[in-house]
């Protein structure tokens, strides 16, 4: 079902046990990410929104100044628009905080998120993440599920950023699982939807994702 109402264009598609909410990379919508929200998790409530952002015609949740040049002041702004929109959307439809699945500038938006407001989320799977912000908040994690998965030859992320937000993570007392793929750089593959399966069907404490 594709929404106009709330504050992002979004589809919803119905489903039982916890939320997933999908965040689509540069050049993505709404749409970019529903089929492989569905083969990671084939009866959940899947929650998509379009990234409000324009780049050169293309939709992202935040601006950056230049490849793997985050605008920190935005990333911060939007992470409060996307959390409050989560928030809206949960109470609207009914839904517990969502797990969320992010690739790319989705994943980065996700990462923000757990960074600023962790309650709106339930915990992420970040796809090809970077550092959101340089200067991050003292984190409160409480054992939320984090899987952060690299690809080797990813020429897009900063060397080091990979490993700077897994420690951040767990510095916040998040439950980190970290996968590398390999030789895909810095596009999906199916590999990555085989590994955020098993981690979703791992979680203990979400049997029906």
């Amino acid at each position: 079902m594709l929404n106009s109402d709330l504050s992002f264009v979004h589809h919803f598609v119905p489903g039982e046990g916890t939320p997933i909410l999908l965040l689509h990379g540069t050049g993505g919508d709404e749409n970019t990410l529903l089929a492989f929200g569905r083969s990671v998790a084939a009866a959940n409530p899947l929650l998509s929104p379009r990234g409000k952002v324009l780049e050169n015609g293309r939709c992202r949740f935040f601006r950056r100044f230049a490849e793997g040049v985050l605008d920190e002041e935005d990333v911060r702004r939007q992470a409060a628009a996307l959390a409050d929109f989560i928030d809206t959307a949960c109470a609207s439809y009914r839904l517990p905080p969502p797990l969320a699945i992010g690739f790319s500038n989705g994943a980065n938006i996700a990462a923000a998120v757990l960074l600023l407001r962790p309650q709106t989320l339930a915990g992420a799977a970040l796809l090809r993440p970077m550092m959101p912000l340089r200067e991050p908040p003292d984190l409160n994690l409480a054992g939320k599920p984090v899987l952060i998965i690299a690809a080797e030859n990813d020429a897009v992320i900063p060397p080091g950023d990979g490993e700077r937000l897994i420690e951040c993570f767990r510095q916040g007392g998040a439950t980190v699982v970290d996968r590398t793929v390999a030789s895909v750089g810095h596009e999906l593959s199916s590999t990555d939807s085989d590994i955020v399966a098993d981690w979703l069907r791992d979680l203990p404490v979400h049997p029906s994702v």
